[in-house]
């Protein structure tokens, strides 16, 4: 949002071939024709010849002696309170002036400050004591920034009439809407990013730039779209609408409709009871998180058959709140998060071309043979925090899933690993559950596996049956911690890198309990039952890769005892 003066260097061009008058100075005959060194004030840096940074010097006094050339002035980082007219007249040149926190105020800011800066393109006043916006700024601006102030009003001049505004930031303020002109934007047509959040705002402001390709309006007081307030803004792509107080009856059906070039809509954090009608087909984000919705209804998304990503997290969707078929026009779908609901199974007939479907956090308790077939192309399937049972999770129940990735059913009550487990698995996570034990069938096949979380269960050492890991030949993350193992168990994948035994009862550490994970680079051991000579002196033999030893929390301090042979000292923590 706001150019420093490094980048502001780097994109302008080169110094000028020969410095104004009032900076040469003749040379003498007989005198080399070198220039002396350009004026600069005191404290500052003047890397070139138009440019003056004064950035953070604690300066409460403009400075009276920066030359006329100066085309970009950096002012940021200091405790001015007010602009001298006299001062800044002098500056005719300036193409950017960096403000940007001081502590001006609209006292010390006088309404014909700016009009000499004829050549003016970027101001940056944000993080100030504004009250009100400047009256007047000059024609030639392209960037203004006046955010994080305590401005109430503005006013026609401000930002009208200005036919090469692009940018205008008035954000974290306290505009309402009195205190907007009808007319602000009059004359001012090529304005592409207006951001008016965090203000007071209780409608939507009329008379908005039809060049508007942005618009922030989040965390405002708006309960009201005002019938056609967009119906000029052709252009918009994205719409910002979040932390309002927006409800069905301020919305209609053509709120929407002729924004054709929408992509980007957020209403998320409102008072909506009902997807919004008349989406247009260009929306490839939609974001209803955090309202009141009840029920999805398939007519209210046929307009929007271009959506990729649907957020519905935190809304009152039922048992009946996705009924069966109510997403099918958005073909496109990819990704569908729905976490936060009372949903009691998994939506059927969800789109073909799904790739990640998130509902942790719903009423989920049972998963049947066909549940999962209309998304054979699912990538992502978060069930985590359910109530999942085994008992009701079909054995077929993942068959047609042959690109999952990624499978969390944490925080379920799993007594016992799912069987059918797509082999294409990378990610497992099956904490907070109450598995038991474990067999090596379940795990059959899943020579892709790399992180498997089984944490927070009920496993002990004689419960895990010989062969579990053989199958695992790429695992490289086994989280165990908090169960109920009481040494380190056999056999682990040679693939392993990092272990996570923590909060176990393990109480003794042999010599060869890491003989099958010769790449093992991070072991934890913290909050077990270990003592002072509970490790083995040849427990760490053949680890030459092992970096981190966490055995803090046990009963007393642990020694551990590493190869001398090792390439690099690990990393050993204890109390």
């Amino acid at each position: 949002m706001r150019l420093s003066l490094l980048l502001l260097l780097l994109l302008l061009p080169g110094p000028p071939t020969a410095p104004c008058m009032e900076d040469a100075a003749f040379p003498h005959l007989g005198e080399s024709s070198q220039p002396p060194p350009r004026a600069c004030p005191p404290r500052c840096s003047c890397p070139r010849a138009d440019t003056v940074d004064c950035d953070g010097l604690d300066l409460r006094v403009f400075p009276d002696n920066i030359t006329r050339a100066a085309q970009h002035l950096s002012l940021q980082n200091n405790q001015l309170q007010e602009l001298p007219y006299n001062e800044l007249s002098r500056l005719s040149g300036l193409r950017t002036l960096n403000l940007h926190n001081n502590l001006i105020s609209s006292e010390g800011l006088p309404d014909e400050a700016f009009e000499s800066l004829t050549q003016l393109q970027h101001i940056y006043v944000a993080h100030n004591k504004l009250s009100v916006a400047p009256q007047f700024l000059p024609r030639s601006l392209r960037v203004v920034d006046l955010a994080a102030n305590q401005m109430t009003e503005i006013f026609p001049l401000t930002f009208g009439e200005k036919p090469a505004l692009r940018s205008v930031y008035l954000h974290n303020n306290q505009l309402s809407n009195a205190g907007l002109p009808p007319d602000a934007f009059h004359g001012s047509e090529a304005v592409t990013t207006l951001s008016l959040s965090n203000n007071q705002l209780s409608y939507l402001p009329p008379s908005l730039p039809p060049s508007l390709e942005r618009l922030h309006l989040q965390n405002n007081l708006i309960s009201k779209v005002p019938r056609g307030a967009l119906s000029r803004q052709t252009h918009l792509r994205e719409l910002y609408l979040q932390h309002n107080q927006l409800t069905d009856s301020g919305l209609d059906a053509t709120t929407f409709s002729k924004l054709h070039r929408l992509e980007y809509l957020d209403l998320s954090h409102n008072h909506l009871a009902a997807v919004p009608a008349g989406l247009p087909h260009t929306l490839a984000v939609l974001h209803l998180g955090r309202n009141r919705i009840r029920q999805v209804e398939a007519a209210r998304l046929h307009g929007a058959r271009g959506l990729r990503y649907l957020l519905l997290q935190h809304n009152q969707l039922g048992a009946a709140g996705l009924p069966t078929g109510a997403l099918r026009p958005l073909r496109g779908l990819h990704t569908l998060h729905i976490y936060g609901n009372g949903l009691e199974r998994v939506p059927l007939a969800l789109p073909r071309r799904l790739r990640s479907l998130v509902l942790p956090h719903n009423r989920v308790a049972m998963l049947g043979a066909r549940d999962l077939t209309s998304t054979p192309g699912l990538a992502e399937l978060n069930l985590a925090h359910n109530r999942l049972v085994s008992a009701r999770v079909h054995h077929r129940a993942f068959r047609r899933l042959r690109a999952l990735r990624s499978l969390d059913l944490a925080g379920n009550q799993l007594t016992q690993l799912p069987t059918g487990l797509p082999t294409s698995l990378h990610t497992l996570r099956l904490q907070r559950n109450q598995l038991r034990a474990l067999e090596p069938e379940p795990l059959a096949g899943l020579d892709q596996l790399q992180e498997l979380s089984l944490a927070h269960n009920r496993l002990r050492v004689g419960d895990i049956g010989p062969g579990t890991w053989h199958e695992l030949q790429a695992l490289q993350v086994l989280d165990l911690s908090h169960n109920e193992l009481s040494f380190v168990p056999p056999d682990l994948p040679e693939t392993l890198e990092e272990l996570r035994l923590q909060s176990n009862r393990i109480s003794h550490v042999g010599p060869e309990a890491f003989l099958s994970t010769p790449n093992l680079r991070a072991l934890f051991l913290r909050a077990n039952r270990l003592h002072m000579t509970s490790i083995a002196p040849e427990a760490f033999l053949g680890l030459p890769h092992l970096r981190v030893v966490d055995t803090t929390e046990n009963l007393e301090q642990v020694l551990v005892q590493l190869p001398p042979t090792a390439p690099r000292q690990p990393r050993a923590w204890g109390p």
